[in-house]
């Protein structure tokens, strides 16, 4: 197994596939948020940032594959944003199923003066909701829910990812040539 995830994430196939995963949630979120009304919270607009995050991974790991130092780069800054995505979600849930005057979520998206992502692009990452709210579920679970579902997949696929990077690639010996 560690030799497959070592020869997917030497080639563009798994980043491409990796890149369009991220691309598509953050789609269905954008889908949510403006075709079904559903309003964002706070810990929302952060889970978003995370997933572009692996997005920007995939885009590294795009570039050259092949290239260590790229692959490496990339593999940090996936599992950074999974982990971190991954501890987002815990929390929104922690609001979620213990909310609480004291337990809540700031309304306002606190990012830093030099990234603000919330005046540059208002249309994707504009808080507006409650973070204690469950406005949508699916099979008995909150989007809060399954968020955590799939960043710990992602944050599981990357550590094997980086723990199949110190296997020694096979040498495949061609008998005729």
């Amino acid at each position: 197994m560690l030799n497959y995830l070592k020869n997917l994430s030497t080639e563009r196939g798994g980043w491409f596939l990796l890149l369009v995963s991220g691309l598509a949630l953050e789609s269905t979120a954008l889908y949510f948020q403006h075709g079904m009304d559903l309003q964002p919270c706070v810990m929302c607009i952060y889970e978003r940032v995370a997933l572009f995050g692996i997005v920007f991974a995939g885009l590294i790991g795009l570039i050259a594959p092949s290239l260590s130092f790229l692959r490496l780069l990339a593999l940090a800054v996936g599992l950074g944003s999974a982990v971190k995505g991954l501890l987002l979600a815990l929390k929104h849930v922690d609001y979620q199923l213990n909310p609480a005057p004291w337990n809540q979520c700031s309304y306002m998206a606190e990012f830093p003066q030099t990234l603000p992502l919330d005046k540059w692009f208002p249309y994707v990452f504009n808080p507006s909701g409650s973070c204690s709210d469950i406005t949508w579920t699916f099979l008995g679970f909150s989007m809060a829910q399954w968020i955590v579902v799939i960043f710990a997949f992602y944050t599981l696929l990357f550590v094997l990812l980086l723990i199949s990077q110190v296997k020694r690639s096979r040498k495949r010996r061609m008998l005729f040539r």
